[in-house]
């Protein structure tokens, strides 16, 4: 119960889905946690539910001005920043000849744009005191898929950023880890909300495809993404840096 005990984490992304479920595992090892998400209802009230350790901001993380106001705001409420997780995310199913030039943009801003404004402000805070950094990525930046272009290359793009700036943290001593996860298909409401874009028909043969693909047979829980979150922002991992922890029921094996 006190893996993250005295620790200050903020988790973008996390009024559902995985960041949801990063700032709950975060919590219940004893860290408070700082939710962000565009949602505010949502937000809120999941901040509300999880007691007085968690708080909730509404943000864009894609507008850099915005990342000083939490981050001030995470100062003022808790003392300091221990913990990012670059959480927030989106996709579009949609293959090369079909997906819009202003998806692709947005894809990346929100997908990879924002980690690097996130682990930017976050150095600069976490200078002199440590720190750990998890990005989320994705076996989709490990893997081609025809459907997921825009996708594949943001977060392909998020797991060799984080690869750069681990070995810039590292040699310049700042004692701050930089990591990726990289989560395979999960029972999360992107994933639903992305097969809510095609035909009943066609996110059905793309479901059953999919899982085909899967060893164990079945989507990831939150909760299994979650644990890789929390494995890598507590201590456990103080000798990893620069790496991708993949949890993918074998997918990619």
């Amino acid at each position: 119960m006190d893996r993250m005990k005295g620790k200050v984490c903020l988790v973008t992304g996390a009024a559902r889905g995985l960041g949801l479920a990063a700032a709950e595992a975060l919590l219940a090892q004893g860290a408070s946690v700082m939710m962000t998400d565009l949602d505010a209802a949502t937000g809120e009230a999941e901040a509300a539910r999880l007691g007085r350790h968690a708080a909730f901001m509404p943000q864009d993380v894609t507008r850099e001005s915005q990342w000083a106001q939490v981050l001030d705001a995470v100062q003022e409420r808790f003392g300091g920043l221990d913990v990012l997780v670059n959480n927030a995310g989106i996709a579009h199913i949609l293959d090369v000849e079909n997906v819009s030039a202003d998806i692709w943009r947005r894809t990346l801003d929100v997908n990879l744009s924002a980690v690097f404004l996130g682990t930017q402000a976050a150095i600069a805070r976490m200078k002199g005191r440590g720190g750990s950094i998890v990005n989320i990525a994705s076996i989709e930046g490990l893997i081609g898929e025809a459907v997921l272009p825009s996708y594949n290359a943001s977060k392909g793009g998020v797991r060799l950023f984080t690869r750069s700036t681990a070995i810039h943290c590292a040699r310049s001593g700042y004692n701050i880890r930089v990591n990726s996860v990289c989560p395979g298909f999960a029972d999360t409401q992107m994933v639903s909300g992305a097969l809510a874009t095609l035909t009943p028909e066609a996110a059905q043969q793309f479901a059953e495809k999919t899982l085909a693909r899967i060893p164990m047979g079945r989507f990831a829980q939150p909760s299994e993404i979650a644990a890789a979150v929390l494995f890598l922002a507590s201590d456990e991992s103080s000798y990893v840096t620069g790496s991708d922890l993949v949890v993918d029921g074998g997918m990619t094996a």
